[in-house]
């Protein structure tokens, strides 16, 4: 359905308030939308489940930014002792920052933007949709949690797809209940035989392609 454009991919410094954050930014020829990934606890840039994801994206035309919301000290503080990966306030504020970052770009500034968040990454990115509705125009969480912003949602502005796995009972729980404190527009979907990283065969080809399509949905066929 989608053919693989010529695109560039850049190494770059995200400067968050005063942070820099290390990340990935590709750029498809003729981006369609800009799509921003708020990884999940204890992952990175380098995440392969949404390296995945960002692939899809691309093919459809939708450049992507993959971005380390944590410093390389901040990781190994974090992988000793489990505090940062739920400082929903810090990587709340860092995911702003990059928000910002963004807007400063000739090549980015321009393009609609959607926010992409996996595990603790999605209350990070509801948090920033909710502080900046002007500039997110979308947004998706994947095995999400979303209730770790519970605070935030009623804020939430832009259309948010929530997927959760079928066989993840607990964070379907979670986002249930997330969904009912959400205002804008919002869709729960359960991808069939799937648990909470998606590991079974064709589980994340289905969750990517239901990101895809609302990013398309809401990013290129809507005007903001």
């Amino acid at each position: 359905m989608f053919s693989q454009s010529t695109e560039s991919i850049i190494e770059v410094q995200v400067q968050a308030h005063g942070t820099t954050l290390a990340g990935t930014l590709t750029m498809p020829e003729d981006a369609r939308g800009l799509v921003a990934f708020a990884h999940g606890s204890g992952s990175s840039r380098f995440s392969s489940r949404n390296r995945y994801v960002a692939g899809i994206l691309q093919q459809a035309g939708l450049a992507t930014l993959l971005f380390d919301l944590l410093t390389a000290e901040e990781d190994e503080v974090d992988q000793r002792t489990r505090a940062l990966r739920f400082d929903i306030d810090l990587l709340g504020e860092r995911m702003t920052g990059a928000v910002d970052w963004l807007q400063t770009r000739e090549s980015t500034r321009r393009l609609s933007l959607g926010l992409f968040g996996a595990s603790t990454g999605a209350a990070a990115a509801l948090t920033t949709a909710s502080v900046r509705p002007e500039q997110v125009a979308a947004v998706v969480s994947r095995g999400g949690r979303p209730d770790l912003a519970m605070s935030a949602l009623p804020a939430v502005r832009c259309p948010t797809l929530l997927i959760v796995g079928a066989n993840d009972s607990l964070v379907i729980d979670m986002n249930r209940s997330a969904a009912e404190h959400l205002t804008a527009e919002h869709a729960l979907v359960l991808v069939p035989g799937a648990t909470h990283l998606f590991e079974e065969p064709g589980t994340l080809d289905k969750a990517a392609a239901h990101a895809r399509d609302w990013f398309l949905k809401y990013l290129v066929d809507h005007e903001h």
